[in-house]
């Protein structure tokens, strides 16, 4: 079957796989015993068929040699049950044997295979924190201490941080101190948050431990792990995880809903931006339906091209799959593959084919660069993780939807934006939007301010600027550490109730959220008010003018439709302008990737139906350039994707 398997692949354009993923149990069978021989083929194969492999460490799941005779390696739920195996990632991440026995196994797989020339990246253990990122254990008990120790200093500082004073939670000595278990009502919030800090260092302490013997053992191939940056997942900060790999690999799965596309294209760009603009690798995304989903969906014919390519134009320079045999058994048996159940003579398998032929005649793209946007939405991972604790204004909030709003606007407007972590050069971009920065260190405050007073753009959102590094509110009055640069001050909160939502005099409706808005000064312009509601006749939107820059407040949640018509208004005084034809506005994503143009459909429509001033042009298999158009030289157009490249000496966008 290997063998027919390696030359499906290459029929199907196929020149890198991973391999060993969840393969512990049959590399090490018992404690003292390995069975290398099977994988030994595998690779060998590989190689024979000129297929590069990204060689995983195998620590993914433990064998069941392993947690029988150590259960304490096995996680701890909230409420202190254990959980046991039979699924997978059954493994604490702070258990000193547990991490034992993974670099054990890591040290093997170097050994037997770091001068093998199929070898060309190390793959450590896989979506780290997919399933365990919250372990109660009394290990993560006894590494959080540590953690805290190092943070804190002394016990004076953590019970300030941690206002202990309330609730009589006052500590008196490290080892009272626990993880946020199940308690009678909310846990402390500094505890949690930083709990959720912890939680993220703990896996990338793992990460690092893989990492570093790989390094020392084989240190000519490079080291990565799949991140997740795809929907709700929030368990790791990526921002601070992106500099321990040697390249970005992300691992993304489409969201159904009315954003679907809008969210993989966010997510792409914002695993770009993670990367420092360098090449990344799409490590993980389905053919067709996943398997955990309440309804798996199928793709739509032209899905899976027009999916993969969206990562090839925001960076991507590998496409990979999950799984390429659809399994016959298992619990992801019904998950898509390359080859699904029904084989090669398939839909399915013949879109991968067809892929692959793409991806090859796209070669000038590799290793090139996705040029810099204007304007940037910002994402901070502390913001989305205390914004959306328990004890809260409103339960309903979502961070990440918030955002994806804002960027859907953008595509709305045929806007290019970047997603971009908060230790990006904020500085390059000329609008910036902070949606529910909740988290607003003194320091950040401070960095935003500058970038208003050196003429930048700022724009932000209800609940933000709230909180400082410790989740202690700013006093004197929303939005705290952002009052000033605003220009406002608000007193109250008031959320609305899901059958709540108030008008607009721009036309647009607010549900979630409203503020009400008093104004500090007289450079402080209405945009918007409230119509409807107690607020009527209130601002609801804001702009303050700073010098050349501005600073602008949107106290409402307005949906995409909603902030379209705010960003237009925002975008304009900041000098960002669409660089698309009229026609092409709102159905079409614009990335620009080196001398490289890729224009998206955001519908399942074809682009050319929405581009008449784009030349007919021969599909990608013909691997031919059509005459020019005003967008570039036609390069490829194939299910809802129209690549065009521009002449070497044109300037292109701002870089």
């Amino acid at each position: 079957m290997w063998r027919e398997d390696a030359r499906a692949m290459r029929t199907a354009g196929v020149n890198i796989v991973s391999l060993a993923i969840f393969s512990w149990a049959r590399l090490q069978p018992d404690e003292d015993v390995w069975d290398f021989a099977w994988l030994d083929e595998v690779v060998d194969l590989m190689h024979e068929y000129d297929i590069a492999v990204d060689l995983a460490t195998a620590t993914a799941s433990p064998p069941p040699w392993l947690t029988t005779a150590h259960p304490e390696i096995l996680p701890v739920d909230r409420e202190g049950h254990r959980l046991w195996p039979g699924g997978r990632q059954h493994w604490r991440p702070t258990s000193p044997l547990f991490r034992r026995h993974a670099l054990r196994l890591t040290r093997e797989l170097a050994q037997r295979y770091g001068r093998h020339p199929a070898l060309v990246a190390w793959h450590v253990s896989n979506e780290l924190g997919c399933h365990n990122v919250h372990d109660y254990s009394d290990d993560a008990a006894s590494a959080f201490r540590t953690w805290l120790r190092a943070r804190y200093g002394t016990m004076e500082a953590l019970n300030q941080a941690w206002a202990t004073a309330f609730w009589s939670q006052h500590y008196s000595d490290w080892e009272q101190i626990l993880p946020p278990r199940l308690a009678p009502t909310y846990p402390n919030p500094t505890q949690q948050l930083d709990f959720r800090r912890f939680s993220s260092d703990a896996l990338k302490d793992h990460l690092r431990a893989e990492r570093d013997l790989l390094v020392e053992l084989t240190p000519h191939i490079p080291v990565t792990t799949n991140f997740m940056v795809t929907g709700e997942s929030n368990g790791l900060n990526y921002a601070d995880w992106a500099g321990e790999v040697d390249f970005v690999a992300n691992d993304h799965y489409v969201t159904p809903g009315p954003q679907a596309y809008d969210e993989l294209s966010f997510s792409a760009n914002l695993t770009a931006n993670l990367a420092g603009g360098r090449p990344w690798f799409l490590m993980e995304h389905s053919t067709s339906a996943v398997n955990w989903q309440p309804v798996n969906l199928p793709k739509r014919p032209g899905q899976l091209i027009r999916d993969s390519l969206t990562h090839v134009a925001h960076g991507a320079d590998a496409v990979c799959f999950f799984q390429w045999r659809q399994s016959a058994a298992g619990a992801e048996k019904y998950h898509s593959a390359m080859v699904p159940h029904a084989g090669e003579d398939s839909d399915v398998f013949r879109a991968v084919t067809d892929l692959g032929a793409t991806l090859r005649a796209l070669a000038s793209v590799a290793g090139t660069t996705r040029s810099r946007a204007r304007a940037a939405i910002v994402f901070d991972w502390e913001s989305w993780w205390a914004a959306e604790l328990d004890s809260g204004p409103a339960d309903r909030l979502r961070y990440r939807q918030e955002a994806l709003d804002w960027y859907t606007a953008f595509l709305d407007l045929g806007l290019r934006v970047d997603v971009v972590p908060l230790d990006a050069p904020l500085e390059h971009y000329d609008l910036l939007i902070a949606p529910i920065l909740h988290v607003v260190p003194g320091v950040l405050a401070d960095r935003l301010r500058a970038y208003v007073e050196a003429g930048g753009h700022l724009a932000t959102t209800y609940f933000s600027g709230i909180v400082d590094e410790h989740n202690h509110v700013w006093l004197g009055g929303y939005p705290g550490a952002l009052r000033d640069v605003l220009g406002i001050r608000v007193q109250e909160f008031a959320p609305l109730t899901d059958d709540q939502s108030v008008g607009l005099d721009n036309g647009a409706t607010g549900t979630l959220w409203t503020d009400r808005i008093d104004l500090t000064g007289t450079d402080t312009e209405i945009l918007a008010r409230y119509t409807t509601g107690d607020l009527a006749g209130r601002p609801a939107v804001t702009r303050r003018a700073v010098g050349d820059g501005s600073a602008a407040y949107v106290s409402t949640r307005l949906g995409p439709t909603g902030l379209s018509t705010v960003l237009a208004v925002l975008a304009e005084r900041a000098g960002v302008h669409s660089e698309l034809p009229d026609g092409l506005r709102g159905h079409v994503e614009l990335t620009v990737r080196g001398r490289h143009r890729f224009l998206i459909s955001r519908a399942q429509r074809p682009v050319d139906t929405l581009a008449p001033d784009l030349p007919p042009g021969p599909r990608v298999a013909d691997g031919k350039d059509a005459e020019g158009s005003p967008l570039g030289t036609l390069l490829l157009r194939t299910s809802g994707v129209t690549i065009v490249r521009v002449p070497a000496d044109d300037p292109g966008p701002e870089r």
